[in-house]
């Protein structure tokens, strides 16, 4: 069936059968920062709002720059917030991603926070950027809402990477995320402790037998990439573009420092 409007560019990265998606994290509040990502060629970016200050206003400007430069904008909410998340839906997110799903019940409420009646109960705002100000009609912009917007629901604990396969089963839901860090601290250990590994690797399971996307957050190398390819993982984060910049930055002042008079 021909779509009335654009499939989503996450989730037709995420089709792709001979690569997985590429992502970053945004955590600059600046526009040029998301062209310098969408120029660099990633398929997707996470407006970071947990771990950021950015403010709803700096994230809806960097949901337009991203779709006018053709990557799929992702925005992680602090917290499950249905109005935050309705306004970055109408400001044209193709997704969004919450923090610290541990349970069923956390993951159904995500989902009414961002599905339409009768799945949720995410109000109607088609004169928005995501309804293309008024000119889509109505149907199409819930439509889309329905069968196109992204709901990631981040596993960051023991207790959900034990809950990973119900997670993923609630309707509604489309992705998981790991979220190493805070999983290994929850459970007392590090992101290499064998019992963290093990928990990751049963979610990992849960999420391929559910049928479901799953990713993770890693460094932006090849070989990052390719550990999460080998791990299961079908799309990845790499890195931040803060600590991409600082890097480049801190790599070009140790290049400059080799140099010496004479």
């Amino acid at each position: 069936m021909t779509l009335p409007y654009p499939a989503s560019l996450f989730r037709q990265a995420l089709a792709n059968p001979g690569a997985p998606a590429l992502g970053t994290w945004i955590k600059i509040p600046a526009m040029e920062s998301m062209e310098l990502i969408a120029l660099a060629g990633f398929d997707f970016v996470v407006i970071d709002l947990e771990h950021s200050a950015m403010n709803l206003e700096t994230a809806y400007r960097h949901i337009g720059t991203a779709l006018f430069a053709g990557v799929a904008p992702i925005v992680r909410v602090p917290s499950l917030d249905s109005g935050m998340i309705q306004r970055l839906l109408d400001a044209g997110a193709e997704g969004i991603m919450v923090p610290h799903v541990d349970t069923v019940e956390e993951a159904e409420a995500a989902v009414a926070a961002t599905r339409f009646p009768p799945l949720g109960t995410r109000g109607v705002g088609s004169t928005s950027r995501a309804g293309a100000w008024g000119a889509m009609p109505r149907e199409d912009y819930m439509r889309y809402g329905q069968e196109q917007v992204v709901l990631i629901a981040q596993i960051e604990s023991g207790a959900a990477a034990r809950a990973a396969g119900d997670i993923a089963a609630v309707k509604g839901i489309d992705c998981l995320l790991i979220g190493a860090a805070d999983l290994s601290t929850s459970e007392g250990g590090t992101e290499s402790s064998p019992h963290v590994t093990e928990l990751i690797e049963g979610a990992i399971r849960a999420a391929a037998a559910a049928g479901m996307p799953i990713g993770n957050a890693g460094g932006p190398t090849a070989g990052s990439v390719q550990a999460a390819v080998d791990a299961g993982y079908s799309f990845t984060l790499m890195g931040n573009d803060a600590s991409m910049l600082g890097a480049a930055a801190a790599a070009a002042v140790a290049a400059g420092r080799t140099v010496r008079y004479g």
